[in-house]
């Protein structure tokens, strides 16, 4: 019995532990060193307000197939050596699904999914991505957690006054 409660309280903490590194792989990885993979994410297909640039993936997917990579590497390695890193790599799997169930589905519509939420947290997440995707470039943006979105006003205000400090930088510099 202790050993299944560990089992799933290491998949739960890897879980949450996921949305903690997704938030810090998000705003200094993809919006930092490795924008020029992240970038085709900001100017998709997929979402409604830019240009159609055809095809069904985009560069920004090389990120899952990077992380899928570790985490098959992780289950491999708790399979032959430590067995908990079987529950870790479980609950890494478990946090792809759900981000691409609400990231890819519900947001972006990569995924035949129609319904939008109404109210609730379901749609304060849908409105936290959206306000992400306000700014096309890598500086600028706020709200990097995928399936943590604070509150929706505080984004706008903080976009607001970053829009505004980056005007006054620019006319600065000229």
């Amino acid at each position: 019995m202790m050993e299944w409660l560990w089992t799933l309280v290491l998949v739960v903490v890897a879980f949450l532990g996921m949305e903690v590194f997704a938030w810090y792989a998000h705003k200094y990885i993809m919006h930092g060193w490795g924008w020029g993979w992240h970038k085709s994410h900001h100017e998709s297909h997929h979402q409604p307000h830019l240009k159609n640039t055809g095809g069904v993936f985009e560069k920004n997917d090389l990120y899952v197939v990077v992380f899928s990579l570790v985490v098959i590497g992780l289950f491999a390695v708790g399979d032959l050596y430590w067995k908990p890193l079987m529950a870790i790599a479980s609950g890494i799997t478990l946090y792809g699904v759900v981000y691409s169930l609400f990231h890819d589905g519900m947001v972006h519509r990569r995924w035949p999914i129609r319904w939008q939420p109404k109210s609730g947290y379901l749609k304060r997440l849908v409105q936290a991505h959206r306000i992400h995707h306000a700014v096309r470039t890598r500086e600028g943006t706020v709200s990097f957690g995928f399936l943590y979105a604070p509150d929706v006003r505080k984004l706008k205000k903080r976009l607001k006054q970053q829009q505004a400090a980056s005007l006054a930088g620019a006319r600065h510099d000229r």
